[in-house]
């Protein structure tokens, strides 16, 4: 399958998500996993990694195999690389939330503050350290150059994707919410014009609506800005640039603070660009 065998982290991930759809659904399986858990992958020995992907350690071989190493091993030491990068990532930070504040049947009020404050300091932490500049500078671009920014998101992302309507307006940019009134998802997407851009934010599962809106816009050949919570994501693929955000998780209850951060953060760093442009 894959010709050339990686060397690095970055170049077996971006591997995996070129010829994700290529794989059987087996093997997707163990790519979703390795690929949302790195530090697992690190750390724990084929027997356990198997077992909490759901798959068999033959699996795991064949994973490996079918992007060109040896054995499962030969693959693993990518992700120790990473992991000896330095930055702890976000699961284990989460990890040793739980075990300082524990995870009793009727917490109180205050330590459930407790529980989501650190939750989110940990992740907001591990944004700053994962979003690159790069992406980010390119994502800028796409925003300065539009005549106009489409925005969709639903269920939870709604509130990132109105937020993120609400500052980009704020920066003097002509920004228009997708908010599917009445059903009308489809028909707010075909005032999509040729020289706007698209904003798509939605997290796992991911809703069909988002999905068809991002669609579309592929469809017109504008710009596509994805939020979301892997590089796996049915988004992910086809994005002119993609923003993976690992939100807090806290007794089965997922945050919205590093997206929110994360909208913040490019409305205004945009403004900063327009007004730089302008002054010169």
């Amino acid at each position: 399958m894959t010709k050339i065998t990686a060397t690095s982290f970055e170049d077996l991930e971006k591997q995996i998500m070129d010829e994700y759809n290529s794989l059987s659904k087996r093997l997707q399986q163990t790519a979703r996993y390795l690929l949302e858990n790195p530090r697992d992958i690190a750390l724990e020995t084929v027997a356990v990694i198997a077992n909490n992907a759901g798959v068999t350690p033959s699996t795991l071989i064949r994973f490996s195999n079918a992007f060109g190493f040896q054995g499962f091993t030969e693959m693993q030491r990518l992700f120790k690389g990473k992991l000896i990068e330095g930055v702890p990532d976000y699961s284990e930070r989460i990890r040793l939330v739980r075990q300082e504040y524990g995870q009793s049947d009727t917490p109180s009020p205050l330590q459930l503050l407790d529980e989501f404050s650190a939750a989110n300091i940990a992740s907001l932490e591990q944004l700053s350290h994962e979003i690159d500049a790069d992406t980010l500078n390119k994502v800028l671009d796409i925003l300065a150059a539009a005549e106009a920014t489409h925005i969709v998101g639903v269920r939870r992302a709604f509130v990132i994707a109105s937020y993120f309507a609400y500052a980009l307006r704020h920066v003097d940019r002509r920004a228009y919410l997708i908010d599917g009134i009445g059903g009308m998802y489809s028909e707010q997407a075909q005032a999509i014009g040729k020289q706007d851009a698209v904003i798509a934010i939605s997290f796992s599962p991911y809703g069909q609506e988002t999905l068809n809106v991002a669609n579309i816009a592929l469809e017109k050949e504008v710009p596509l800005i994805v939020i979301s919570d892997s590089p796996l994501s049915p988004l992910a693929r086809h994005a002119s640039a993609c923003l993976i955000v690992q939100e807090a998780q806290v007794r089965s209850f997922r945050s919205l603070n590093s997206s929110l951060c994360l909208a913040q953060t490019l409305s205004i760093a945009l403004a900063y660009r327009l007004e730089s442009e302008k002054a010169d």
